[in-house]
């Protein structure tokens, strides 16, 4: 079987992304064919100071943005750039049916806000290119975690949840994520709002289930019960309940992501659904506190991410 032609955004240049990629080079051409989105200058000027040598079948681009110096674990402006650069890059190569899909090592979004770019990140910025309503999914094969709310602040996820939209998420998210079992939904407040003395957010989440419950079993006749909840949120990740699902639905970022975090942080990865392109990510961030230091990078969560796309269908 031919592999798949995987266009690797590099990240930020400041950061562990390109350490990454130059160790597990090895790994991960068993599994895909790479192509990394950066240039030859600055791949030579990393390679040097991580003192790492350059694989002989490392394929990059031409110019991706202009050379800066590298400064490891700094915000900068110029990292910024060629990062984000590095990432439309992939896209236009997805978009033109040059690669199969994408995968993209970690930014940081300061920097992208220093370079100008409006996006706060890659999920915002796929909406936008393809007019989409793409769905953050994080996770690994034992749990995987889909955010209705993302990057906004706390303040704001309340105001964020209505019927509406919440259906079309779960009716989007069931026929992209194809999940082999009932997904469980959390509620919002506490208690999941204990019948409206909490918060009565949850009569909107409990409407949104069971109008995706019917649109979903109409659509597929061997469906049961596509979504059941909302859940107790802070009993959703126990051991015993955590047997009954592999998937689950969150209504906001820190409420899915500390637990997923907390028990599979190596191993995770991001997922961007609901798109006509596959892309893939690292489940972590820049880690400027140990790049360029010569300290072993987990790879874990960037082979996962490939291994996502090889056994896709």
């Amino acid at each position: 079987m031919q592999k798949k032609k995987v266009a690797v955004s590099i990240g930020d240049l400041n950061g562990i992304g390109i350490q990454l990629a130059l160790e597990n080079h090895h790994t991960i051409k068993k599994l895909v064919a790479p192509l990394y989105c950066i240039d030859n200058t600055m791949l030579q000027q990393a390679a040097k100071l991580l003192q790492l040598p350059i694989p002989d079948d490392f394929q990059t681009v031409d110019t991706i943005a202009p050379a800066f110096t590298i400064e490891p674990g700094t915000v900068s402006a110029q990292s910024g750039a060629y990062a984000y650069a590095s990432f439309v890059k992939t896209v236009e190569m997805a978009r033109e049916k040059k690669v199969d899909a994408i995968v993209t090592l970690p930014i940081h979004k300061k920097a992208w806000e220093a370079a100008g770019v409006k996006y706060k990140g890659h999920t915002d910025a796929l909406r936008d290119f393809f007019d989409a309503d793409a769905i953050m999914m994080l996770g690994c094969p034992k749990m995987y975690v889909a955010l209705f709310t993302e990057h906004i602040p706390l303040r704001e996820v309340a105001d964020s949840i209505s019927e509406k939209d919440l259906t079309r998420f779960l009716v989007d998210f069931y026929n992209t994520a194809k999940p082999t079992s009932t997904v469980a939904v959390l509620g919002l407040n506490p208690h999941a709002g204990d019948d409206g003395v909490l918060g009565n957010e949850e009569k909107f989440i409990t409407n949104a289930i069971n109008n995706a419950n019917q649109t979903l079993s109409a659509q597929h006749s061997t469906l049961n019960t596509p979504f059941t909840g909302p859940l107790v949120p802070d009993v959703a990740f126990t051991p015993n309940i955590r047997k009954r699902y592999t998937h689950y639905v969150a209504m906001y970022h820190d409420q899915g992501l500390a637990p997923l975090k907390a028990l599979y942080f190596d191993e995770g990865i991001n997922v961007s659904l609901n798109l006509p392109i596959l892309r893939t990510s690292v489940d972590h961030g820049t880690a400027f506190d140990i790049a360029y230091k010569g300290k072993k990078v987990n790879g874990m969560s960037y082979i996962n991410a490939v291994k996502y796309i090889a056994g896709s269908g």
